[in-house]
């Protein structure tokens, strides 16, 4: 379990595509307010969500720290001391899994997903006087499949101040870490919202509509921002068979966020529902030329091509790719099997070597090395 989080959620049935384009004749008349707040999706009596205090300190985890950590060290002193008893220490075991809890939740079971964890770390180490924040971070698209749902899957994790000196990433996923993803300091409310929209997708998932509705109107209460949670309200409208609503909520993601492809994507997969190609189409265009943009992308139309025994097309992807993102052994590794493949060995030593090398770094030694030394044996291409 790669331990990340469901944020988004995408229809199996939907369609590449991108952003541009008005509202449909059903959807003018609805504005992003008429969504949240007036919802057909709204069941009377139903209460609405309490705020969580997903960072509160539980009697159990202070005593864990007093056990653990000297609360007179410095900060680094500190911030080690903590790291290791939750990652090494005999009294906790982290195990993931896809269900988002509040810190002590979390703390008392023992489970959750990067949010639920970070959430944890971050109310123990101001506990202890540490200035830790949440933090957003950029990482390759991850796709599932839960039902009629795609799932995306994105990362949180804190981040933690040290007076002069450098601030420290703690992340409890290594799997998903990596310090050349683009990454953010986000608020607390921001991460309340991501709260409340994993709530609500979780339920969502679950055919619970009512309480999905709740969730996510809560995370957009605390965020109003929250271009994520606008995409999932447009779904759950979608979905519960109010076309115009959910239009109207994918747009409003667009607004917030002009390049937001899940928008686009579920705007092209209804239009194209609807029989309306042309709009579908215009979205379409725009979403593909943001994703050839993408290196993980390419990346995939590589793989695709080199099973295809397609290997020029293999190549150009990867080019392009190891361009954009050179720290990646995997793109390097492709690329060198798609040269051998394509007959130029000694492009494909290079390759493997550089593979080898990004490997090292990141203490992977012995991943490559034998395939390297299988090249050389080889030999070059005879004339």
């Amino acid at each position: 379990m790669k331990g990340t989080l469901p944020l988004l959620l995408v229809l199996a049935l939907s369609a590449c595509a991108a952003a541009s384009g008005g509202l449909s004749p059903g959807a003018q008349a609805l504005t992003a307010d008429d969504v949240l707040r007036h919802s057909p999706l709204a069941e009377p009596g139903f209460a609405e969500i309490d705020s969580v205090a997903i960072l509160e300190l539980s009697p159990a985890m202070a005593a864990f720290l007093d056990e653990n950590v000297d609360r007179n060290g410095s900060e680094n002193e500190r911030l080690a001391q903590l790291v290791l008893a939750v990652v090494k220490g005999d009294r906790f075991s982290i195990a993931y899994d896809d269900s988002t809890r509040s810190a002590a939740s979390t703390f008392e079971i023992g489970r959750g997903n990067c949010l639920s964890f970070t959430s944890m770390f971050i109310a123990m180490a101001r506990d202890l006087g540490l200035q830790a924040h949440y933090q957003e971070v950029e990482i390759p698209p991850d796709w599932s499949m839960s039902g009629e749902f795609f799932l995306l899957s994105q990362h949180v994790n804190a981040v933690v101040d040290i007076r002069n000196a450098l601030s420290r990433v703690v992340d409890f996923n290594t799997y998903e870490f990596n310090a050349y993803n683009e990454s953010r300091i986000i608020s607390d409310r921001r991460a309340l919202a991501h709260y409340f929209n994993n709530i609500g997708a979780e339920q969502m998932l679950a055919g619970e509509s009512a309480p999905a509705l709740a969730n996510l109107q809560k995370a957009l209460a605390e965020d109003p921002t929250f271009a994520s949670a606008w995409v999932n309200l447009g779904i759950l409208h979608r979905r519960e068979g109010y076309p115009a609503y959910a239009e109207a909520a994918y747009q409003e993601a667009l607004e917030l966020e002009k390049a937001n492809l899940l928008a686009m994507s579920n705007l092209a997969s209804l239009y194209e529902e609807q029989g309306r190609p042309d709009l579908a189409e215009n979205y379409a265009v725009k979403v593909r030329a943001h994703r050839m943009k993408n290196p993980y992308y390419r990346y995939e139309l590589a793989n695709l091509a080199f099973m295809e025994g397609d290997y020029k097309a293999a190549i150009s992807n990867l080019k392009y790719a190891t361009r954009k993102r050179g720290e990646e052994d995997r793109f390097h590794y492709l690329l060198s099997l798609s040269y051998l493949m394509d007959g130029d060995r000694e492009a494909s030593r290079q390759s493997m070597q550089r593979a080898e090398e990004l490997a090292r770094q990141g203490k992977d030694r012995q991943k490559y090395h034998h395939k390297l030394d299988l090249l050389k044996a080889l030999g070059p291409v005879p004339d």
